[in-house]
């Protein structure tokens, strides 16, 4: 039995027979290592609705084909990984998978990658066997019976009709392309700024106290943990190469993700097939529900630290050492190519450590603790309050039929944006880049939130000829964040609302106890984090 397979029993084992949704730190963990063979996984069993059809191959083979899937047609583009604009670990992690949508939102111009893509033709349709039908994830994320090859979405994009298409037509302009590169680069200004800002507030806290009280130095470091996330969101999204390789994973600065997995589990899942059953985003941190409601904001809070302390130092090895084994020439065409990946991600490591065993060396646990605390919880909040993720819909309802959608159009639908101030560039940061969220979907290859704001006039402009509402933008302390604490911190455990447990029970009953142990040991094992 591999690593791999060891941390998903070792997770089932934990998460206990009544557990639906395993945390999304695992999820996304597995998602970028996974990519190896697993003869051993057992068949799923299948919903009664579908039991009787004849699916496609549901256990991918010892050795899944050099095939990537683009409109039915089978490609290999090995060969092309290392010469991939956008860097080698989009096009190597998308090995045996369907890109058709990647290729049409990710691209300003998609037809000139359609022609570059004829070049790799394998000169046969795609087969079920060609694309891993747990997307080369732990088949735990999705639901049973899920299989890549029949459940992945399918949009048409042929038409020049679409409102994605009427977008690119204007955005395209020599113009506007002036005025969204003038955008990215003060947004990176901006990011440098904010690094700095950083930098000396925490120089000021360990060594100049009276300068920096700790009434001011913990709300300073909460908006500038979660605006530096904003700006590492952004970076997940940008072409992988070079340096943006290390200074992606400042998106981890906010304590909550963990960049080298999301680039895969955000970016390649949940953008492209948002409320489907391909995004792994909808179930993030139900985990804690399994625990009682009154358990959930301390025990997770120390599972956090937890991950600071070890889990994630234990986990970003255990990736390294399966990608080392299993596939860094296949993520990246070379050795080389995957170590800047690798430096950011201990880099991040190291700091958050670091800054810990400082503060307390200087005696100053107290104010370190309180910002953690606050930064964590808020932007646990921020990652689920631009969709309606806790909403009890069944997804058939929000995705059925969706090839007969515009994708574009869907995505406007189902997405929502979020003011924290009312200022559109301050939001941008303030909420870690959740605030043009809209446009962020529509367009998730542009490069800066500041570049979504000079945008959205011509999105909306578009989408309101499409008969599309723009609906008025959610404020994320009225609107959003009392919904998502009933529904997080205040509801029952889900064995309190199978059993109809009484809240004396729900939290003294000993396997809910048991639960609340376990729950903080896997964070020094690394388990549950993004």
């Amino acid at each position: 039995m591999n690593v791999v397979e060891q941390t998903v029993k070792q997770e089932q084992m934990l998460k206990g027979s009544d557990f639906e949704q395993p945390t999304e730190l695992v999820r996304q963990n597995t998602t970028i290592v996974e990519d190896i063979k697993r003869p051993h996984n057992q068949k799923p069993e299948l919903p009664p609705e579908e039991m009787g059809k004849k699916l496609p191959l549901k256990e991918p083979p010892p050795n899944m084909p050099n095939v990537w899937v683009y409109d039915g047609e089978a490609y290999d583009l090995s060969d092309f990984i290392k010469q991939h604009p956008g860097g080698e670990f989009f096009i190597g992690r998308m090995k045996n998978r369907d890109i058709t949508t990647l290729i049409n939102i990710f691209h300003p111009n998609p037809e000139k990658n359609k022609k570059m893509l004829k070049k790799y033709a394998l000169g046969r349709r795609a087969l079920p066997e060609d694309v891993h039908p747990k997307y080369a994830a732990p088949e735990f994320l999705f639901r049973k019976g899920f299989d890549g090859w029949k459940d992945t979405p399918k949009f048409n994009f042929d038409s020049q009709d679409q409102l994605l298409n009427q977008i690119k037509i204007r955005l395209n302009k020599p113009e506007m392309k002036k005025k969204i590169a003038q955008m990215d680069f003060m947004f990176d200004g901006v990011t440098i700024i904010l690094g700095i800002v950083y930098i000396l507030v925490e120089v000021l806290r360990l060594n100049f106290t009276q300068y920096m009280p700790v009434y001011l130095f913990v709300p300073l470091m909460v908006v500038l943990r979660i605006s530096l996330a904003g700006a590492g969101h952004y970076f997940i999204h940008r072409a992988q190469v070079r340096l943006n390789k290390i200074f992606a994973q400042i998106f981890d600065i906010s304590y909550v993700p963990m960049a080298f997995v999301v680039t895969d589990g955000h970016a390649l899942m949940h953008h492209p097939y948002t409320q489907s059953e391909v995004d792994i985003k909808r179930n993030v941190f139900t985990a804690m529900l399994d625990l009682p409601r009154y358990y959930r904001i301390p025990v997770h809070t120390v599972h956090k630290l937890a991950h600071i302390l070890t889990g994630m130092f234990v986990r970003a090895i255990e990736i390294s050492m399966l990608g080392f084994k299993f596939g860094v020439k296949d993520l990246y065409g070379s050795w080389q190519g995957s170590l800047p990946h690798y430096i950011g991600l201990f880099g991040m490591r190291i700091l958050l450590v670091s800054e810990l065993i400082l503060f307390c060396l200087h005696g100053d646990f107290g104010a370190w603790f309180a910002q953690f605390v606050l930064t964590l919880w808020l932007s646990t909040f921020m990652i689920v309050a631009s969709h309606d993720f806790e909403a009890e819909v069944e997804l058939e309802t929000r995705v059925n039929h969706k090839e007969e959608k515009d994708w574009a159009v869907f995505q406007i639908q189902n997405t929502y944006d979020l003011t924290m101030i009312g200022n559109k560039y301050v939001d941008c940061f303030l909420s870690a880049g959740l605030s043009p969220h809209r446009v962020h979907h529509v367009l998730p290859y542009q490069r800066s939130g500041f570049a979504n704001v000079i945008s959205e006039d011509i999105v909306r402009e578009e989408a309101e000829k499409f008969n599309v509402v723009w609906e008025q933008p959610k404020n994320f302390f009225i609107d959003r964040l009392p919904i998502l604490t009933k529904h997080y911190l205040f509801s029952p455990s889900r064995m309190a609302k199978e059993k109809n447990f009484g809240l004396w029970k729900e939290h003294f009953h000993p396997h809910e106890l048991q639960k609340a142990v376990k729950y903080i040991m896997q964070g020094f094992a690394g388990i549950g984090s993004i």
